[in-house]
């Protein structure tokens, strides 16, 4: 199963503007935000996130719901962290 899962921007690139360091669930990995370069981004900013692609900015109340509900659903939102943990830059 794929998710789309929040995360937090914590850097946008200076030399790659298409690419940020987010933060999903305490894992780190670089995000394209191409998809959204009509959004004003900044660190703090929340996107959803599938597949290394930023799909949509969000609030943070929204992300957390997601979260909440992520986690709710066990195995599969685990499988998914996991495979970011595998994948993680920092």
């Amino acid at each position: 199963m794929c998710l789309g899962i929040p995360g937090e921007i914590v850097t946008i690139l200076p030399d790659q503007p298409d690419l940020a360091t987010v933060d999903v669930s305490g894992v780190r990995r670089k995000i394209n935000i191409g998809l959204l370069e009509g959004d004003a981004l900044a660190p703090g900013d929340w996107i959803l996130i599938h597949v290394g692609f930023a799909l949509s900015k969000i609030d943070e109340s929204e992300a957390k719901a997601a979260l909440e509900f992520l986690e709710s659903i066990g195995q599969a939102y685990a499988d998914e962290i996991d495979a970011l943990r595998e994948s993680r830059i920092e």
